[in-house]
């Protein structure tokens, strides 16, 4: 009886050594680091936590370490028409067909969007909520008329941009005390909207990823004037030398595929109930 007892424990332990070694047979060794791409992105991108939640995965299976600069939209595009970059993740998809068109980047693709809202105080003293729940331009007026606090990016981003046209679709120009131009990323504006008790506008992604640090609360939201798509670029290798082109193509697959789509898709639905961003590359 103990001799069978002892051979079942021998058996049960060589499968389970067996199991180990099939296991690691069948997981995926990571690539060997090959080298180093600059990625000129938005801040929203950054601070959202989406590119902490996805880059590994791209190293992984590239070999491709990734180099973040989180600037605006334009300052993005400013390095890479200066060489300064290999690729662009932006959201102002205006600049980057311009962009493309000025012979700065062969071509311009879409890979996720999600939209901007208006926040500001919980209490909401200027009454944005009330008068205007989904109408951006009836909310800029509204804080246009009263001169209520508003933080500005000011900074050329894709938020900035966005900001300054709806203004210009009002057919005004902020100015004076009430309107702070901030020169900052987007994390940082909504910081600072928290502490002056203003009102500001904020990609969704970002303000999720900080909203249960603030007391501050969306007031406006669901207007079509708010949707914020983002897009990828390589950069024109024939600019200089220090270009990786090989690994910013790389990376322009890599996050146009399926697989990495579906971690977009996924990013956020468990903490947040939703996903900060939805894919909408054009999977070939």
């Amino acid at each position: 009886m103990f001799k069978k007892k002892k051979l079942l424990t021998m058996g049960l332990a060589i499968i389970l050594v067996m199991s180990l070694f099939v296991g690691c047979a069948e997981k995926k060794e990571a690539a060997k680091i090959i080298g180093t791409i600059r990625l000129a992105t938005t801040t929203s991108t950054q601070d959202s936590g989406l590119l902490d939640e996805i880059l590994p995965d791209f190293t992984f299976k590239t070999g491709y370490e990734v180099e973040v600069i989180a600037v605006g939209s334009g300052e993005a595009m400013k390095m890479g028409e200066n060489g300064e970059a290999d690729v662009l993740l932006v959201h102002s998809p205006q600049a980057e067909k311009d962009f493309v068109a000025a012979g700065h980047s062969p071509a311009r693709y879409d890979v996720m969007y999600n939209d901007y809202v208006i926040i500001g105080p919980k209490d909401d003293p200027a009454g944005i909520k009330a008068a205007a729940p989904d109408n951006a331009q009836a909310a800029f007026k509204k804080i246009y008329d009263g001169q209520v606090t508003f933080i500005s990016r000011a900074d050329e981003s894709g938020t900035h941009k966005k900001e300054l046209a709806i203004w210009t679709k009002l057919g005004l120009t902020p100015s004076g005390d009430w309107y702070i131009e901030s020169g900052k990323g987007m994390g940082d504006v909504i910081t600072m909207t928290d502490e002056k008790l203003g009102y500001t506008l904020s990609d969704r992604a970002t303000w999720l990823n900080m909203s249960s640090k603030t007391d501050l609360a969306i007031v406006t939201e669901g207007d079509k004037d708010l949707f914020n798509q983002y897009g990828v670029m390589v950069v024109d290798p024939s600019k200089n030398a220090q270009i990786n082109a090989a690994g910013a193509l790389a990376f322009q697959e890599w996050i146009l595929s399926a697989d990495t789509q579906k971690l977009i898709g996924e990013y956020g639905v468990e903490e947040y109930g939703k996903a900060l961003f939805t894919p909408n590359a054009a999977v070939k």
